[in-house]
């Protein structure tokens, strides 16, 4: 059987990616955070760290840090739904500027 065109290389690497993945709190919510969130606020805000279930965001711009403040019940809730045993307590949202 001839093939028309090459495969993504995504496929072969999504069987490979939960081996690479540490197997920690922060990685699982880096991992569900795009859908918990949504894309627009994925692009702005990553979570960077956690400790002792506060979850540290760092956003492009202080006004996104204030918007996730005023946020952060409900995504605390969508988040701890996504996570397989929940863990976030608290946000702590922080503008890092870029470049």
């Amino acid at each position: 059987m001839r093939r028309l065109g090459p495969r993504p290389i995504a496929l072969a690497l999504d069987g490979l990616r939960a081996d690479w993945e540490p197997d920690t709190l922060l990685a699982a919510v880096q991992r569900v955070w795009p859908g918990a969130v949504g894309e627009t606020i994925a692009a702005a805000a990553q979570p960077t760290a956690e400790r002792g279930g506060v979850l540290t965001v760092s956003c492009e711009a202080a006004v996104w840090a204030q918007e996730l403040d005023l946020m952060a019940p409900t995504i605390l809730e969508r988040l701890n739904q996504a996570l397989p045993k929940g863990g976030i307590e608290r946000l702590r949202c922080v503008a890092v500027p870029v470049g």
